[in-house]
């Protein structure tokens, strides 16, 4: 309610609104364009080492989000959502989470990305109500209905140095593809030292999703977050801190017999590979599809972290970060649910 003070005719008005009375210059605009920027290093470095037209798959998922959230959004009577950037970030997330491999391998699959951006928008965001109302995040929501549409095609990877240097494209397994089919050893045989090995995942000289190589520039896009107060440390660390402990204690295994070694595994490693860097910082922390407390994100990165490292360790995927994210995408409001705190004097009335 307002409260008017007016003493004589003409006098100003004084009108003192309800709470919230914060005035803040970030808004939803401002902070999907600053996350779309501070995955550029990451973009920059996937189309450096596999091309342009790792370039182009990423444009045309951009483009193919804006325009359906556009159309469609206009038809479900959503004007005007274009501006938020949403749609934009949702397409770059989408793009730099497809292989390169789509138009080096295959020049016929355009319409891969331009079936993952309409899966992205229109069934997991607009259907839902548009932003703010979605359940799961939409670009990863968009590469799950990709993979199991078309496993070949998004499971073949290119070796990033044949499309640099304009040989023919040569398709190769991920890091963690090797290591969960062939062990350490083949690892070791590949990149000479686990020193080597540590370089090449930390610049992103290795297969992989376009945006997803490079570690490096990830942590840089990550660390601008957390500066700018975007996101703060609680999902990524939870995420990777388990990741790492899971994976020290149960990713070993004996050289001679092939069993379970305990705290034996290589924790960097993991935490260098795959898609975990990708999604701790960018997509876990989505503010809608994650809880909004601290205590409760923090049990969100370890549910990630320990179903992350289940399919890595037991399942038939190499990586498990995207089933990890979406599966506790569904219970982030039951968290935050669970650790809410009561209101001080509060008594439970029994019917």
């Amino acid at each position: 309610m307002a409260a008017i003070s007016e003493k004589a005719k003409g006098q100003q008005r004084l009108i003192v609104s309800v709470s919230p009375h914060i005035r803040s210059e970030v808004t939803v605009s401002r902070i999907m364009w600053t996350v779309s920027a501070s995955l550029l290093p990451a973009l920059v470095m996937g189309v450096y080492f596999f091309g342009p037209k790792a370039l182009g798959i990423v444009a045309l998922c951009v483009v193919c989000s804006v325009g359906f959230e556009h159309l469609i959004g206009n038809a479900m009577g959503k004007a005007g959502t274009i501006s938020d950037g949403s749609a934009f970030l949702t397409g770059l997330l989408l793009g730099m989470n497809l292989p390169a491999s789509l138009w080096s391998v295959n020049p016929f699959m355009l319409h891969v990305p331009i079936l993952g951006s309409l899966f992205a928008i229109v069934i997991t965001k607009l259907l839902f109500g548009g932003l703010g109302y979605n359940i799961f995040n939409p670009a990863l929501m968009g590469r799950a209905f990709l993979l199991v549409s078309w496993p070949r095609a998004m499971t073949t990877w290119l070796a990033p140095t044949a499309t640099f240097v304009g040989l023919d494209a040569k398709t190769t397994a991920t890091p963690l593809g090797i290591l969960k089919e062939e062990g350490v050893g083949k690892l070791m045989e590949i990149f000479g030292t686990k020193g080597n090995l540590y370089l090449h995942l930390l610049i992103g000289d290795r297969a992989g999703s376009i945006g997803e190589v490079s570690v490096l520039a990830l942590l840089i896009g990550g660390l601008f977050l957390l500066y700018k107060k975007y996101i703060t440390w609680h999902i990524p660390v939870s995420f990777l801190a388990t990741v790492g402990v899971i994976v020290w204690i149960f990713g070993g295994k004996d050289p001679a017999t092939g069993h379970l070694a305990l705290f034996t595994g290589d924790p960097v490693m993991h935490l260098l590979s795959g898609g975990l860097m990708l999604g701790a910082f960018f997509m876990a922390t989505d503010y809608v599809t994650g809880p909004q407390l601290r205590s409760a994100q923090v049990i969100f990165g370890i549910g990630c972290g320990l179903i992350t490292c289940l399919i890595r360790l037991l399942g038939g995927f190499p990586e498990g970060v995207m089933f990890a994210i979406l599966l506790m995408n569904c219970f982030a409001p039951l968290i935050d649910r669970a650790v809410k705190t009561k209101p001080f004097g509060f008594r439970e009335v029994k019917a």
